[in-house]
Formats: structure tokens, sequence, C-alpha cells
């Protein structure tokens, strides 16, 4: 007779207070179906999968052992989120990760209950937990707080400035380090070799076989006291560990994918902790399925795949991506310039300069997830006579301001920032949209701020770069493919602060700054249909501004439009700004700034949040038409 075949055990779980119910020899099973349900659902939507496949385990562990969302469970930047929401009651949204209206890619406050604390940024979550566990003591509340933080987040300096702090503060806090040995790059620094002496070393591991041994002769009741003594014992034969000199009890290494390890200990902790306490765990990033385990980035980020293969959809592409254009313009300067050096913050991949790394190995850094340390360690190349590019994504940049203000911008520094993922970019959500990047950028003295508006002008503004050695020096270009134009075989030295007319007309202008300059010629073309001529125009530069081509532009148009893909403060703003100190707006000019709204913008396509945000072609139609005090029927009518 055929067995039936037996109910999922993913079905019965719908929250984590389902968990408890499971028997833990069965948690194993759960842990391949979880992971099923996962590899299903992210080759529908891509995403984020290596990660998340290596905290299966984890995840399931923390929520049976604890009392969530009571306990705050905060993962650090959020990649490995996806079983935890399947966890949590959003199984049936799963589906829709990453999509418009759908589920975040990270933990998102405002989706859930049981994400205590946003994140998407690297290197946070101890900090925002020791804020939880000291405002649990204040409260009077009692609960545990556990930050799960990887490897390669420890490779900033935020992560310890709060280990610090919480040993100082003796605070309750449940740290559990992550050692996957792999963040998106392979891991930099001093920390990841410092962990694998640590797992290997031949005195810990002799330390580790007493431990083993007095546990089995005194059961697994083992009195705590004798425990820590084990673990002050290893301490000293050692000479310690940097988290115990810090103030933190510290356990392990211990295996991640073994429930027979992670729940004793978790229980443990839960049971006994007062301080804060360190969980040491290696996992295998990508764990479960073989392509992932394969892969050299272990599916680190991935577009919808076939799950039997693994093979991944790709779009075929119309025209090469900002990203690759960057990185072989970067690489052709460097021929040409030994002192050119490139920079980057763990993603090598991501901005390009993995070409560069390919040709000069010597010439090229990753500082690991250190964006404040790369700003000014390029500073002290750049003090030096070299000629760094420093590649950070926009967002990234944000968290090394107070450097680029201080340490390279005051001294007038010749640091040159390419900075990708300019604008808008899909699926990753507002956490990493590139929205502020010219406003902060644009107020500071001397700074030069350009942005490309197709892979040919983002050629000439590397070489641009190469060349400009008065000052620190900016150009943006957004996430994806070129618009398809014909490059030229090297980029040619722009002149600094003189943009470029693209189309004359005499009634319209639309003056853009960045990649929206594909939309104005198409909006151009509506509007010339519906007989006003229109001039675009490409300002190329945000700082300096082109005032002899604003000028024009303001005396011979009854309408100025500015288009930029960021926020308010930005392009428009200094636009505004020159033309309301010169008077060029008291003869009855119509000017109209168009930025993207004043909200964070959920996740959809790009093209679908850029319509959303009225920077596309009809967005520039009918800010014309409002402007004119007419409304436009269609694309080329006015009324």
């Amino acid at each position: 007779m055929t067995p039936l075949p037996q109910t999922p055990l993913l079905d019965t779980v719908q929250y984590p207070a389902d968990l408890k119910k499971i028997e833990d020899r069965d948690l194993p099973r759960l842990a391949r179906e979880l992971r099923d349900e996962m590899i299903d659902a992210v080759s529908k939507t891509g995403g984020h999968l290596g990660a998340g496949l290596g905290v299966v385990e984890l995840t399931i562990a923390i929520h049976k052992v604890f009392n969530t969302p009571h306990d705050r469970l905060i993962f650090d930047v959020g990649h490995q989120c996806y079983p935890h929401k399947i966890l949590t009651g959003r199984r049936d949204r799963i589906r829709t990760l990453r999509q418009e209206e759908g589920l975040s890619g990270f933990t998102k406050r405002a989706e859930s209950e049981y994400d205590p604390f946003g994140a998407a940024h690297s290197s946070t979550s101890i900090s925002a937990g020791l804020g939880m566990a000291v405002a649990s003591d204040l409260s009077g509340s009692k609960r545990n707080v556990i930050a799960v933080i990887g490897d390669g987040a420890l490779s900033a300096g935020m992560a310890y400035e709060a280990l610090n702090n919480a040993g100082a503060l003796d605070a309750r806090l449940i740290v559990i380090l992550n050692d996957n040995d792999m963040s998106i790059a392979p891991p930099t620094g001093a920390m990841s070799a410092y962990l694998a002496r640590l797992a290997s070393g031949r005195a810990y591991m002799g330390v580790r076989e007493i431990g083993k041994k007095l546990t089995a002769y005194l059961g697994k009741g083992v009195d705590r006291a004798i425990t820590r003594a084990v673990e002050h014992a290893r301490g000293y034969v050692t000479g310690g560990t940097m988290f115990e000199e810090m103030g933190f009890y510290h356990i392990g290494p211990i295996d991640g994918h073994s429930f027979e390890h992670l729940l004793p200990v978790l229980r443990n902790v839960r049971d006994n902790a007062c301080g804060p306490v360190l969980i040491h765990i290696c996992t295998q990033k990508g764990k479960g399925y073989p392509p992932a385990e394969a892969a050299a980035d272990k599916y680190h980020g991935v577009n919808k795949f076939d799950v039997i293969t693994g093979a991944q959809a790709k779009a075929k592409p119309n025209a090469p991506s900002y990203t690759s254009v960057f990185g072989e313009s970067l690489v052709q300067e460097a021929r040409f310039d030994d002192k050119i050096v490139g920079i980057t913050a763990a993603m090598p991949n991501g901005t390009g300069i993995d070409k560069l790394s390919e040709v000069f190995p010597s010439r090229t850094f990753d500082v690991g997830i250190a964006e404040q340390h790369a700003v000014t360690f390029a500073a002290g190349l750049a003090a030096e006579g070299f000629k760094p590019f420093c590649a950070i994504y926009s967002t990234f940049l944000q968290r090394g301001y107070d450097q680029v203000v201080h340490d390279v911008a005051i001294q007038g520094l010749p640091v040159r920032f390419p900075i990708d993922r300019a604008g808008l970019v899909g699926a990753d959500g507002p956490t990493h949209a590139g929205s502020f990047d010219t406003t902060f950028l644009a107020t500071l003295p001397g700074m030069v701020v350009m942005a490309a508006a197709d892979e040919a002008e983002l050629k000439h503004m590397v070489r641009t770069a190469a060349a400009y050695d008065e000052g620190p020096i900016s150009f943006r270009y957004p996430r994806g493919e070129g618009v398809g134009v014909e490059l030229p075989e090297r980029g040619q030295i722009l002149e600094i602060g003189k943009g470029r007319i693209v189309k004359e007309g005499t009634k319209v202008a639309l003056l853009s700054f960045g990649t929206r300059l594909k939309d104005c010629l198409l909006a151009a073309e509506d509007l010339d249909a519906a007989g006003l001529s229109t001039t675009v125009a490409d300002a190329r530069f945000a700082k300096p501004l082109d005032h002899e081509l604003i000028r024009q532009l303001a005396r011979h148009h009854e309408v100025l439009i500015t288009i930029e893909e960021g926020a308010v403060g930005g392009f428009g703003s200094h636009v505004l700004h020159l033309l309301a100190s010169e008077g060029l707006l008291d003869h009855g000019l119509k000017v109209r700034s168009m930025v993207l709204p004043d909200v964070w913008m959920d996740q959809a396509s790009p093209d679908a949040m850029y319509a959303k945000a009225g920077l596309d072609r009809a967005g520039i139609v009918s800010t014309v038409f409002a402007a004119l005090g007419q409304k436009g029927i269609g694309f080329g009518a006015a009324s």
C-alpha cells in the first residue's frame, strides 16, 4: 500500500508561534521545505537568494526559541530576510517580492510588526539593537533583542562603535555573527582572517575538545559557571578574543546549519544571559541549492531563473550598461595615466571597478563596506599626487558625506567620484534610490558636479575627470542600459561648466540634467507637433552652472523647464537661484523645476516609477501645457 503523502510542515506555520508546536527533530524537514519555497518564489521575482538560503536554519531557530515580535529580531542589511518573511505571515505575498505594490526586498517597519527595524544599508543592526535593548531597560519591559550581522558588514566602523558602546553599557543584547566567509565580494580586511584563525587555531580546537568532554561528563545541564570557565580558559590559551575584550561574552564558532547546535545555545542565552553576548555561527551562503553553492557570488542577487538548471533570464541588451561603459572608459584612461587608481567599497562588480582590477590589480582597492574610509583613503591618495576614482553608489555615498565635506572639499583635493545608481533604481526601492547626491554635492564650494545624459557623455566625463586636477569632481549615471548612442573611440575633455544645445526652438526650453534628456527630446517632438517650438539643452553641469546658456534660454523663450532625476534642492534650485539673482524672472518668464516628488517611492519598474514621478515624456509635455495655462489633449494637442 502506497503511504499517503505527508502534509508539508510549512503549511502548518503561518506565524512564529506555530513553530512552538513542531518537535525539534522535525525542524530539518521544515528547513528543506522553507528553502524550496524561497527558491521557487525568487525564481519568479528575482532578488537576493544566496543570503536567505544561508540563514534558513538560523531563522527557524530564532523564531522557535524567542518570542517574536515581543522579542526584537533585527537583520543587518536585510538581504537574508526572505525566510523570515515567509514565517511571519507573508508567505501568501512572497511572490510579490520587489514588485510594484508588493513586498519589499528588505525588512520594513510599515510592512509587519515582525520587522522592528528597516534595513537595506549595512552595519546598522547592532546600533539599532542596542537602542532597543536600552529602551527595554528604561521602560521596565523584559524582552530579548537579537541582531543578526554578517562577516562582511563587520568591515564597517559603525558596527565596532556599537559593539564598543554595548560592552560599556553591559546591555542585554544578543548579537549573532553570521560568518559565511562570503559577502557580496570576497571579504576584505583583517577581520576575515581573524575569524578564520579563531575558528581553526589548534589551541582553540584543543580547548573546545576539553569543553566537549566536560559537557559529556557532566551532562547537558552543565553548570553555567563551568561553561564560562571553559570559555575563559579558551580565551587565555588563544590570547583572548576581540569581542571579549569589548565586553561581550563570546560563544562559538558553531555550525549555523545544525539545529542540534543552534537550539541549545539560543535557549541557554535566552535563559541565562545578563549582559551582551556574541554568538559566532558559520554558515554557507546559497546553502541547499547546488547552482547557488557553485556560483562565485553564491547567487547573491539574481534575475528570474529556472529552478532546475539555475539559468538566469537575461534581457537582450540594446546597448551596454552605464556601469560597463564607465569601467571600460576608466581602464582606457588608466592606460594613458599611471596615476589613476580605482577605489570601491565592497562593490567591485556593481560599480565597474572590477574591470580596472583585471588589468591593473595593484592600482585597484576594495576597502570593504567602509564608505567613510573609502573617501578619506582617496583623499590621502590625492594629496600625494594620485588620481583616485572613488566609485560608490549614490545611496551609499551618503554614508561618507562628512568625509566628502571635511577631508576632500575643504582641502580642495582632486578626488573623482563616479556615482552609480543615480536616480530611481526599480526593485530595490527607496533605500537604494540615488535621489540626493546632486543636492548634497552641489552645495559644496569648489565641487564640480556633472551628470551624463547618455553613455557617450559618460565616456567624455570619465576623461574630463581624469584630466581635472583643480579640486573634487563628480559624475552621476543610472543603473541599467544606455540609450544606444554611438560611442566615441575615446572620450573628449569637456569644458568645465559648459552645457550644450541639442535641438533648437523658439518658444519652450527644456533644460535637462542627466539621462532624462531622451524623454526631453521625445517630449519636444510632441510639443513641436502642437505648435510649440521647443529647444532642448543638456546642462552637463549642475556646478558650475553654464550661466550664459541659462541666460540665453531665459531671454529667448517663454517657458523654461528644468528636468532632473533628483530631489528638490538640486540642479533646478541652482538654476532658479541664478535666474532670481539676475532678475531674469521679472519679465514674465514661466519657469518650472521638475524633480523627484517629495515622498519615498516604493519599488516598481524604473519606467513606472518615472511615470509616477511625472519625469517621463508625458509628464514633461503636461508640465509645459500647465505652465502655459493650457490643457494637453494626448500628445501633440492643446486646447
